[in-house]
């Protein structure tokens, strides 16, 4: 499709056209597409549009979408399953199914936005888990049409990314992910609003641990089609101990969490709270009011707006705390 409007492919809900749209449902289509040459030029492989931040209202080039769907187990034995999912699908639908399986694993990433693929490009995590903690294999075709399954171990994840990040490797397309998922109880509670939401329940099982996480990002984190946004915008800051320490004689309930004997990670929302930025507004865009790490659109909004937020954010945390926080979602000029 030609002159495509993407406001209903990003989650900010920017107005924005590409000069063309593909999609396609399976990798018989997407290598056809490549022997009919339909992408040369600038290319644009997105998922769901949960992480980006488009910054000019039109994108010349080709917005490629992966519908691929379908969730099969390649095998199983007494305590593990085996499963490939296509990259099309929705990443919180396969939460569910995991849920209903009763497949541990997947359930604190209960309500992240986005589809599986992306889920593996962007390493995503909450609540103590990450994706590549899950995921031992992810199958691609590249713009030759050359099929290569990347090991997990090659896939040089870090915290929010990956080798599918690079800009030498956005030539690759993600189309199915192998997932390894326990059978035996195992769950990750170790986040306290998590504690304090099960103590009241006086019970745990899979099922209410993910109606919990839902609860609590429900509570916090705004949805999308009332009040456009990407989640969370920036990543959490990993410093130095001895940055930490020093920030640690002044604010003494300062959050953190340990890393290792010399680095700790410090929330990035509560470094933009207390520099003033919480529930703050400028012009169209704002910073949500019950969760700082969220960049919203009130409406209206173009992605310059929400640059100059963003920018506005950072410099404030930066004055403050002598820490650079930098943008978890992707920005497309």
């Amino acid at each position: 499709m030609e002159r495509y409007n993407l406001k209903s492919h990003n989650t900010f809900g920017l107005e924005a056209v590409a000069d063309h749209f593909l999609e396609y449902g399976s990798e018989e289509e997407l290598l056809r597409l490549i022997r009919q040459g339909c992408l040369e030029g600038r290319l644009l492989h997105i998922g769901a549009g949960s992480n980006l931040l488009f910054m000019n209202p039109e994108f010349h080039g080709t917005v490629l979408h992966s519908s691929i769907r379908g969730i099969e187990v390649l095998r199983e034995d007494s305590e593990h399953v085996w499963v490939r999912v296509g990259a099309g699908e929705v990443w919180d639908d396969f939460v569910a199914y995991c849920v209903e399986q009763q497949w541990y694993g997947t359930e604190n990433l209960s309500l992240v936005p986005g589809e599986v693929g992306a889920a593996a490009v962007q390493n995503i995590g909450a609540y103590g888990v990450e994706v590549k903690d899950l995921i031992t294999q992810v199958e691609t075709i590249d713009l030759d049409g050359v099929s290569r399954v990347f090991e997990v171990e090659e896939c040089g994840y870090a915290y929010r990314d990956s080798i599918f990040k690079r800009a030498d490797m956005k030539r690759y397309f993600v189309t199915r992910v192998h997932f390894c998922l326990s059978k035996k109880p195992h769950f990750h509670t170790e986040y306290g609003a998590i504690q304090q939401e099960i103590e009241k329940r006086g019970t745990l099982n899979l099922n209410i641990l993910r109606e919990v996480i839902i609860a609590i990002r429900q509570s916090k984190l705004p949805d999308p089609k009332v009040l456009g946004n990407a989640g969370s915008f920036f990543k959490n800051p990993v410093v130095s101990r001895t940055k930490y320490e020093e920030l640690q004689r002044v604010y003494e309930r300062m959050p953190h969490y340990e890393i290792d004997a010399d680095h700790v990670k410090i929330p990035a929302g509560w470094l933009i709270e207390q520099s003033g930025w919480k529930g703050r507004t400028l012009g169209p865009a704002a910073v949500h009011d019950k969760q700082a790490l969220v960049l919203v659109n009130r409406g209206g909004a173009t992605g310059a707006d929400i640059v100059a937020l963003s920018d506005a954010v950072r410099k404030a945390v930066s004055e403050k705390f002598g820490i650079e926080i930098s943008p978890e979602v992707n920005f497309i000029d």
